[in-house]
């Protein structure tokens, strides 16, 4: 019986995997990066260097998409509170490396997506059934096994990611109100804009000069982060999102080996437990919407 997918939809999704899996190796790396420059200066000036660097692969994305026209925002307010919202996430990321491993950090942070099921209500005015309020909360339960508040296991640092997961949740929903008016380079490139001013600002009041070398690493972070952000956009183009969403979960895999190889880091068996419960809940989350919108 001849199959019912073509072989260029086939292709297509498959490549849309490659760029996704991509994409999360270079999140990671980018991740990796910030890590090491952590223990060296100050979370700012690390945040800025990401973003400017990281605007040069943004202008790729403008091209692609069309060239300056597609900067055109239909929504200024909304890229604002957007870039407020990647801000936070990506301030309260970078801070908890310098005291976490990659790979728990990287575990606590996926409380993400059960954020914006949470939240898609209240901003959103979305329906969410009992069955994905249930699987947001074992999520939320897997997130507690992973911080243990109150016990000797538990470091303040560890509500950081949880933080960064939130901001980043919210960036989440205020990117789906920008995607009904403004094009992806838009978002991509403005958000890389406002934070990097908004970083830039703050130099003056803390500011290591690097050396040539670190300067490297800075410029190698911020285009990782880039780059990684034009392949998982290509990812989302050419293959359904309930396809990309479990190789989204890559990044704990990632993370475990680069900090084994870099620290020598490797997550306790009470995250690696909490990572099973938030990685099965989100996933199932996206089951059930996605089972939502072809009903």
């Amino acid at each position: 019986m001849p199959s019912a997918v073509s072989p260029a939809v086939s292709s297509r999704t498959g490549f849309g995997i490659g760029m996704m899996l991509l994409g999360m190796v270079g999140m990671v790396a980018m991740d990796a990066c910030a890590k090491w420059l952590s223990g060296a200066y100050p979370i700012n000036q690390i945040v800025f260097f990401r973003m400017a660097f990281g605007l040069l692969p943004a202008l790729v994305l403008v091209w692609a998409e069309g060239g300056w026209p597609s900067l055109r925002s239909g929504n200024l307010k909304m890229q604002a509170l957007r870039a407020l919202a990647g801000a936070g996430a990506i301030f309260a990321f970078f801070t908890s490396l310098r005291y976490l491993g990659l790979a728990e950090a990287t575990a606590i942070a996926f409380v993400a997506p059960l954020v914006v099921t949470a939240l898609s209500v209240p901003l959103l005015g979305e329906s969410v059934g009992w069955r994905r309020w249930t699987a947001v909360t074992v999520g939320f339960v897997g997130a507690m096994i992973i911080l243990r508040p109150g016990s000797e296991a538990f470091q303040w640092a560890a509500i950081l990611p949880l933080a960064a997961g939130v901001c980043y949740a919210l960036a989440l929903i205020t990117t789906r109100v920008l995607a009904r008016t403004d094009a992806n380079a838009a978002i991509v490139f403005w958000n890389a804009l406002i934070i990097a001013v908004a970083a830039g600002l703050s130099l003056p009041f803390a500011w290591v000069t690097p050396s040539w070398g670190d300067l490297g690493l800075f410029a190698l972070m911020g285009l990782l982060g880039g780059v990684s952000i034009y392949w998982i956009t290509l990812a989302f183009r050419n293959a359904p999102a309930a396809v990309l969403a479990p190789f989204d979960y890559s990044a704990l895999l990632w993370s475990t080996l680069i900090g084994w190889l870099i620290w020598r880091e490797l997550p306790d068996a009470w995250v690696w437990a909490g990572a099973v419960l938030l990685i099965g809940s989100g996933l199932y989350v996206l089951y059930r919407e996605t089972r939502a919108k072809t009903a």
